[in-house]
């Protein structure tokens, strides 16, 4: 029995591994970009997928566990990893494969009581950690708090929210999701956040890294939807923050906007709430800064790029933002969102 590469092109294979995977109470993510098959008597017997450097949809039928296909799998899957460029790799799994991933040499990064991360390879959320420590110059001796930003793109409302923080504690970091899943790219995005905090000086703007918000840990953030997977992708997400984050780089505050308009953040915010407390952070959240009773938001200043509305637009953002979406770059981006929806 071989591996076999399945045509993400062809509707009957990718329906055969869907329902392949329904008996394992696992969902086919749209998002995969490739996929490997055992079959015997030419019906599915293993499967496993990835998506860019994530390891999803592993699951071998009960009858033929044992027999070494999880390694024939993996190998494949690894491999094609190490064509495309990526040196380290990620499973996000039940907790029940746990022991089997291990034995391949995975490390748990956390888990809840139904799913584990795990990773493979140099890059380690340790070591990412332990860098964001020496890059910022970050004392584990003093306590800060922290807050976990999109900023798609940066508004007053996001400016408001960060200068409230900043007044209220003695060192601030303000994690920028790295994932680039936005109409506004990572760079762009981390750029806008460092020059409209120039003036606090108690404010660190430092990467999210791909432990935070990313697709591995909480892809429902940038897939807007609620499903039976979402009470999970929280709690996990929220768990790294508070196991991880919150341990090392000794942070007791995490701040969040509240979030009326949007019920996944909203479910993101209230899984947190009940998540860090039992790692001694405490969240805090801050109403939304309104203007004329109408809360800033971000889907909001996109919709005025969108429309070329630049006297609203203009009373929305800081001057670095305005002058940004008001560049050749901006206007650019302007004209992609009159062609495509962008998540709220």
């Amino acid at each position: 029995m071989g591996v076999d590469k399945l045509s993400l092109i062809n509707k009957k294979e990718i329906e055969e591994v869907t329902t392949f995977l329904k008996r394992f109470d696992l969902k086919y993510d749209k998002n995969i970009d490739y996929t490997v098959t055992i079959r015997d008597n030419n019906q599915i017997i293993a499967t496993a997928s990835k998506e860019k450097n994530i390891v999803k949809c592993f699951a071998i039928d009960s009858s033929c566990q044992g027999e070494g296909l999880s390694n024939q799998l993996l190998t494949n899957i690894v491999n094609k990893m190490f064509d495309e460029g990526y040196i380290n790799s990620k499973v996000f799994t039940k907790i029940e494969n746990q022991e089997l991933f291990r034995g391949m040499g995975y490390r748990e990064i956390a888990h809840t009581d139904r799913v584990v991360l795990m990773e493979m390879g140099n890059k380690s959320i340790l070591k990412v950690l332990e860098k964001i420590k020496t890059t910022y110059n970050i004392d584990t001796n003093k306590k800060r708090a922290m807050l976990v930003m999109n900023c798609n793109p940066f508004t007053l409302g996001h400016q408001f929210l960060i200068e409230k923080v900043a007044s209220e504690n003695k060192e601030v970091l303000v994690f920028v999701v790295e994932e680039d899943r936005s109409i506004f790219p990572f760079k762009v995005r981390y750029e806008l956040v460092k020059k409209g905090t120039t003036h606090l000086k108690n404010v660190k703007v430092i990467p999210g890294t791909d432990y935070l918000i990313s697709s591995a840990t909480f892809p429902n953030y940038f897939l807007k939807k609620e499903n039976e997977h979402l009470a999970e992708y929280t709690k996990l997400d929220a768990t790294i923050c508070g196991e991880k984050f919150g341990k090392i780089l000794n942070i007791n505050r995490r701040y969040v906007g509240d979030e009326p308009n949007c019920k996944v953040t909203n479910h993101y915010n209230e899984m947190l709430k009940n998540t860090l407390p039992k790692f001694g952070i405490e969240v805090i959240v801050i109403p939304r800064k309104k203007i004329d009773d109408k809360i800033i938001s971000a889907s909001y200043v996109r919709e005025l790029l969108k429309s070329k509305n630049f006297e609203e637009l203009k009373t929305l953002v800081p001057t670095t933002t305005f002058d940004f979406l008001t560049s050749s770059e901006g206007k650019e981006i302007g004209e992609k969102l009159r062609i495509q929806d962008s998540p709220c």
